[in-house]
């Protein structure tokens, strides 16, 4: 490797470290739901399991090059954890694609943020935490309303599965944080769930995963969904407790309905305009207290 290039890799952790953690999350919101968006084009060529192995395939490639990983110097408990965290990464992505190849884009991540609010609900210790959670439930609460009865039951269920999983996410992307320097953990953790996901990638994808288009569509998901995400996602976490990060999160489902409105053409009603305006509320007051909850090393 060229020292410009070993110079350049060791900038990195020092850049997303000045960032701040609220950009890093917003950040992270807004480039996973738009490779949500560009994924789910992919869906009838070959399905959301082709769709998922294409993201984690490319965002691994990319996240080795950017952390290049070493399997000695970590404990067995430490690769454990990563093993622990690909498994979660590839279940959580496959039942989300699964789901969202059946219910539409913004409702599928308001049910899958069950996940996030629980962790924020089960971290709360101040009667303003519970104040932005509730905010978020509202708003919830308004998107759904009188639409959800109509949806594939299989759907919601893979979306609420997916929300359990990125619940869990949340819990161990944080150790995962702390127990690897960069993003080497996540690295590992993306070569495991790439693994998981090959057998069902190839068979739902087939031959149609090396046609053109969908390389190209699966490296832009791959950055936008797992490499660019995960990479600031395991930073913030470093700073921020899990319960700031999981109220944080809420704003999920707002930048989902921009993402199938500007990428699949999803119109959006007022009540689910309605629904934004409260969950981003709910985001920008877990923003403002984030600075005084770090996460203890």
């Amino acid at each position: 490797m060229a020292a410009g290039d070993t110079a350049a890799i060791s900038r990195r952790p020092g850049l997303l470290s000045r960032t701040p953690s609220g950009v890093l999350v917003i950040s992270a919101i807004a480039s996973v739901q738009f490779g949500s968006a560009v994924a789910a084009t992919l869906f009838a060529q070959i399905g959301p399991g082709g769709a998922v192995w294409l993201r984690l395939l490319f965002g691994t490639v990319i996240l080795l090059a950017m952390w290049r990983p070493r399997m000695h110097g970590h404990t067995r408990h430490e690769l454990l954890l990563a093993t622990v965290f690909g498994l979660i990464l590839a279940s959580m992505n496959f039942s989300f694609y699964s789901a969202l190849h059946r219910i539409p884009l913004g409702i599928a991540v308001t049910l899958e943020f069950v996940g996030p609010l629980t962790v924020a609900l089960a971290g709360s210790r101040r009667p303003r935490d519970l104040l932005w959670v509730g905010l978020a439930a509202t708003g919830i609460l308004a998107l759904t309303r009188g639409g959800v009865h109509h949806l594939d039951p299989l759907g919601v269920a893979l979306a609420l599965l997916a929300g359990c999983l990125w619940g869990l996410y949340i819990l161990v992307n944080a150790r995962v944080g702390r127990a690897f320097e960069g993003g080497t953990g996540l690295a590992l953790a993306m070569c495991v769930s790439t693994v998981v996901m090959t057998p069902i990638g190839i068979a739902q994808g087939g031959s149609h995963l090396l046609e053109p288009r969908s390389l190209l569509l699966g490296g832009v998901v791959g950055m936008l969904s797992s490499a660019i995400p995960y990479s600031f996602e395991v930073e913030a976490l470093r700073r921020i407790k899990t319960s700031v990060f999981g109220v944080l999160m809420s704003i999920e489902p707002a930048m989902a309905a921009l993402a199938g409105l500007i990428v699949l053409g999803q119109d959006l009603a007022a009540r689910e305009l309605l629904g934004i305006a409260l969950v981003v509320g709910a985001s920008v007051g877990a923003a403002r207290g984030s600075r005084e909850a770090p996460i203890a090393v």
